[in-house]
């Protein structure tokens, strides 16, 4: 089984992560894998990249990007669960659609903040977009 967990460097990412390494471990040993996406939207820092370049704004997110996984790959890393990693920008929840579709997961494992319904109607949600339109089945963590 090959599962995708989205990893933001919140709490709920992170109980994700434990959710596809408890999975994984109950499963058979060896046949499984967990592959951690960051996805950053770089959509505002348009901006940023005139004055700076898009050089160093790549690094940037990229840096952001290590420190928001470096939990979710030290778990693993003590549970002895194989696991890769994949960075991302662009809209965070048509990147998360496009990784899972491209690299034919079995299942997306997402944390969810838990907001209430009114929050989500006005702002909308990064899981309810990928509820919504993944062929995979998906799996909301809080």
């Amino acid at each position: 089984m090959k599962i995708l967990v989205a990893v933001d460097g919140s709490k709920f990412a992170l109980h994700a992560v434990k959710y596809a390494a408890k999975l994984v471990a109950q499963l058979q040993p060896g046949k499984h894998s967990i592959t951690l996406l960051s996805v950053h939207d770089d959509t505002g820092l348009g901006h940023a990249k005139a004055f700076v370049g898009n050089e160093v704004v790549a690094d940037y997110l990229r840096e952001i990007s290590e420190k928001e996984l470096k939990p979710a790959r030290k778990l693993l890393d003590a549970a002895g669960i194989q696991h890769d990693m994949v960075e991302r920008t662009g809209h965070v929840a048509k990147e998360i659609l496009e990784c899972a579709k491209k690299g034919k997961y079995d299942l997306v494992a997402l944390g969810s903040k838990g907001r209430g319904a009114i929050a989500d109607l006005l702002i909308g949600s990064v899981a309810q977009r990928v509820l919504a339109a993944a062929e995979q089945p998906v799996v909301l963590v809080k």
